[in-house]
């Protein structure tokens, strides 16, 4: 898959990030089954627990707008290496899908390329069924 074009719209989108206290901002762009690509941002708060990562405020955007079908996502953040989406995020992601596939970037360009499976394996096992 060519992820070019959604790193370059998760680039955009991590410059509206709202990141006051730790500075870091993120930003993802998620494709849809439909060709739409929806994009979020970390917003935090002073209340860390309440922060919302850019990957989870992409997906609920995309549920917003009547999406639940992803192709793929790209996360972008100014790190040495390219992060991956944390935890809560992967099992929001693996609600629609685990073979979704992931590339995070770094703002010089250095990639790494995942499947959701391979960053979360076994995200349903244990709770819908035993």
């Amino acid at each position: 898959m060519n992820f070019t074009p959604l790193i370059e719209l998760a680039k955009k989108a991590r410059e509206r990030a709202y990141a006051p206290y730790s500075k870091f901002a993120v930003g993802a762009a998620l494709l849809t089954k439909s060709g739409r690509v929806i994009t979020g941002c970390n917003v935090e708060n002073l209340s860390f627990g309440l922060t919302i990562c850019a990957e989870r405020a992409a997906v609920f955007a995309a549920v917003a707008m009547g999406e639940t079908e992803f192709e793929a996502i790209a996360v972008v953040a100014d790190s040495v290496t390219p992060v991956t989406p944390c935890g809560a995020c992967r099992q929001v992601l693996a609600e629609f899908g685990e073979d979704l596939p992931i590339c995070s970037a770094n703002l010089q360009d250095a990639r790494f390329e995942s499947t959701l499976r391979e960053l979360l394996p076994r995200a349903k096992e244990g709770i819908l069924g035993a």
